[in-house]
C-alpha cells in the first residue's frame, strides 16, 4: 500500500500532470482538500472509489482514513492543490507516515504563481530589473511568519515578490513594500488562477486596496515588482546573435566547437 501525495494544480482540470491522473485513476482511495480541488479532477478516480473530501477533518481523521486503506492493502490518492513544495501541509503528514512505515510517493503540480504569471502573459524575472521570485506569505490564524521574513526584508532586494494567502491583509502589504517598491510600483492581483471565474487585476501599491473587488478573497494572490510593469528592459543573451552557446558555436576557437548535435 502506497500513499500518492498529487498536486492538483490551480485549478482547471486539464493542468493536472498525466502522472497525477494515472495515478488517481489507479488508487482505489482518494483523499481531496475539497475547497480548493476542483469536482471534474475526481472524474479520473475508479468506479467505486472512496472518496473523501479531507476539508472538515482534522489531521487526525485524515491519517484515521489512511490507517484504513492501509490495514485494508488499498493505494490512496491525496489530492492537495497547486504544488505540493509550498503551504499544502504534506509535511505534517508524511512526518506521521513515516513514523508509522506507511509508504508514500511525491507528484509535483503545477503551482498558483505560474498559473498567475500565465494568466497575466507576464515573465516574472527580466533582464536588467528583477532575476529572482520570492514566494511568501503574511501571517495568519493557520501559521505565524519566523521574525526575519518580513516582506521590508524581500522588498529589499527588488526581486518579484507572490505573496499567498494574504489578501485580508492587503492594506499592510501596501505599506511594509511601498518605502522600498516605491508607491507606483506595479502590482497584480489573481483569484482563482486558471477557474472558469478567473479575474485579474493590475494596480500599483498605492491603489492596491481601493482596486480590489468585492468577493476577490482567500485564494487572489498579490504579485509585486517592477518586472511586472516593464516594457523597456533589456534582452537576455541567451538568443542574442553573438552568444557563443553549444548548438550555435561563434568561432572555431569556441569551447563549443567540437561539439556535435549529436553530442550529450
Amino acid at each position: 500500500m502506497t500513499v500518492h501525495f498529487i498536486g492538483a494544480g490551480p485549478g482547471a482540470p486539464d493542468l493536472l500532470t498525466l502522472r497525477g491522473r494515472d495515478l488517481i485513476a489507479a488508487c482505489p482511495v482518494c483523499l481531496y482538500a475539497g475547497s480548493l480541488v476542483p469536482e471534474a479532477v475526481l472524474d479520473h478516480c475508479p468506479k467505486g472509489a472512496r472518496i473523501i473530501n479531507t476539508a472538515p477533518l482534522d489531521l487526525d481523521a485524515i491519517l484515521a482514513e489512511i490507517r484504513a486503506a492501509d490495514q485494508a492493502g488499498l493505494d490512496v490518492a491525496r489530492l492537495h492543490s497547486g504544488d505540493l513544495s509550498v503551504w499544502s501541509a504534506m509535511g505534517e503528514q508524511i512526518r506521521r507516515l513515516r513514523a508509522e512505515g506507511i509508504a508514500f510517493t511525491v507528484t509535483p503540480g503545477v503551482p498558483s504563481f505560474a498559473a498567475a504569471a500565465a494568466a497575466l502573459g507576464a515573465e516574472l524575472t527580466l533582464p536588467g530589473v528583477a532575476q529572482s521570485l520570492v514566494l511568501t506569505r503574511t501571517p495568519g490564524r493557520a501559521s505565524s511568519m519566523p521574525p526575519k521574513e518580513t516582506l521590508a526584508n524581500f522588498a529589499a532586494t527588488g526581486a518579484t515578490l507572490a505573496i499567498h494567502l494574504s489578501i485580508q491583509n492587503a492594506a499592510q502589504v501596501a505599506t511594509d513594500l511601498a518605502p522600498a517598491y516605491g508607491e507606483d510600483c506595479p502590482v497584480a492581483v489573481v483569484w482563482r488562477a486558471s477557474w472558469p471565474d478567473q479575474r485579474t487585476i493590475r494596480t500599483t501599491l498605492a491603489e492596491l486596496v481601493s482596486a480590489i473587488p468585492e468577493g476577490v478573497t482567500r485564494t487572489a494572490l498579490i504579485l509585486v515588482g517592477p518586472a511586472l510593469g516593464q516594457e523597456g528592459f533589456g534582452e537576455s543573451c541567451l538568443y542574442a546573435v553573438d552568444y557563443d552557446r553549444r548548438y550555435r558555436p561563434q568561432s572555431a576557437n569556441s569551447p563549443w566547437a567540437d561539439w556535435t548535435d549529436g553530442d550529450d
